[in-house]
């Protein structure tokens, strides 16, 4: 965020690739989606909502949402709702009044940009972005499954396992439409896990790998191979009870439901 001509784009532009995010201009925004909104206050809050419903609904997959626009009230930061927020603070004056005249310097900042060059604020950002991001060299925790499909009890795995290394690689093994235990393949369950851990931000990731049946190590290798003990009621969430439509994800048992799979959701009633 920033006064108009403070930088704004040109650090989203070097960020967006550098994070893998999807990057929203607000200009751009504006001239194809909220094209009936003016620059009146109101138009301004309505036009900072959309902006954080839009980035909302990115990050939702697991991804990186950027914006980069003037957001020039408190107000409308408090619609837009973002996780960080890094104030471009090189002009005192943009080049529209009204905008200059509304403008309220926030004082919550997460990052202040001044001085330097768009690279050097480029680095500031990442390192304070470092926490969120994936990193191969890290300590990581690899949990192997075929998530037919993914469900509460995975997720509490998923969970205790970030909560032991900090982050996660879910190896999903290649068995889509072998049988009948096994109906959803690589893109379905991936598309599910993201949905199901949003709140994990940045700390998974999904690879997909062959139909893995032993895991066999040299002596000395380093790693640790362990059973997560979970408690008796996750344990009893099952995917095979999931397929037959009598829980749904969450473990609540489930009626009426005309014998369609609760992976699509149709036809489906809690009891």
């Amino acid at each position: 965020m920033g006064l108009p001509g403070s930088g704004k784009t040109t650090l989203a532009e070097l960020l967006t690739p550098r994070i893998g995010a999807v990057w929203f201009n607000a200009d751009a925004v504006r001239q194809e989606i909220s094209s009936d909104l003016g620059f009146e206050e109101k138009d301004r809050l309505e036009h900072a909502r959309r902006m954080g419903k839009m980035v909302e609904f990115t990050s939702k997959y697991g991804t990186f949402a950027l914006a980069d626009f003037v957001c020039p009230t408190k107000k409308a930061r408090e619609l837009f709702d973002a996780d960080y927020v890094i104030w471009v603070d090189r002009i005192q004056e943009g080049r529209f009044e009204d905008t200059n005249k509304l403008f309220e310097k926030p004082d919550d900042a997460d990052l202040v940009l001044r001085e330097g060059t768009p690279q050097e604020w480029l680095e500031q950002v990442l390192e304070l972005l470092k926490p969120e991001m994936w990193d191969n060299q890290a300590p990581t925790a690899l949990l192997i499954g075929r998530y037919q499909p993914f469900h509460l009890g995975h997720k509490t795995l998923v969970a205790e396992a970030l909560r032991r290394t900090g982050q996660v690689c879910i190896a999903l093994r290649d068995v889509g439409g072998t049988d009948e235990k096994n109906p959803y393949n690589f893109e379905q369950v991936k598309a599910e896990i993201l949905a199901a851990c949003t709140d994990f931000g940045n700390k998974i990731k999904i690879i997909e790998i062959p139909n893995i049946m032993d895991v066999f190590y040299g002596r000395g290798v380093g790693y640790n191979i362990e059973m997560l003990e979970l408690d008796k009621e996750i344990q009893e969430i099952s995917a095979t009870k999931i397929r037959n439509g009598e829980i749904d994800q969450q473990g609540k048992k489930l009626e009426n439901t005309g014998g369609q799979n609760p992976f699509t959701g149709d036809g489906l009633q809690k009891s």
